[in-house]
């Protein structure tokens, strides 16, 4: 049974399973941002805790099918490197899971943060659907509409 488990578990429906396990967590977060159920599920350790089991996952699916993690450090050298690197399907998956966690978290903070400085929810909509996509871009967003909520320019909180 644990071998029909291993093997249904291909990289390409981890993939499809890890881009509609979030969608739930994305939809909380931009409707009921200051329910309980937003802050029990999306805003805790919980999904961390399911992507990092994924990750874990990938790790040791590329570990038996022999991947050169050493390979990994080659970004470093140069943008081709890289190239080369994301032609690999655990990479890929790799990169796509921790973009996938950060861009998460980071929403989540967004929500905890808003709630602190009493953000209207409406206002979050934007900030949260560009940080599902585009990550950064829509931190530095929240970063604008936190500045007149806070009433106060802050470079480092």
């Amino acid at each position: 049974m644990i071998e029909q488990i291993y093997s249904y578990f291909s990289i390409e429906i981890l993939y499809l399973w890890v881009n509609l396990g979030v969608l739930p967590f994305w939809l909380i977060l931009i409707f009921f941002p200051q329910s309980k159920m937003c802050r029990f599920f999306v805003t805790s350790i919980f999904p961390i805790f399911i992507l990092s089991g994924a990750y874990v996952f990938i790790l040791y699916k590329s570990y038996l099918g022999s991947f050169n993690f050493f390979n990994n450090f080659n970004l470093y050298l140069g943008i081709d490197f890289t190239l080369d690197l994301f032609s690999d399907k655990s990479f890929l998956m790799f990169f796509w899971i921790h973009f996938i966690s950060i861009n998460l978290f980071t929403g989540g903070w967004i929500v905890n943060n808003s709630q602190k400085y009493l953000i209207n929810k409406y206002l979050l909509i934007i900030p949260l659907l560009t940080t599902y996509l585009i990550g950064p871009l829509g931190l530095f967003i929240y970063w604008l509409i936190k500045i007149f909520y806070a009433k106060n320019l802050n470079l480092y909180d």
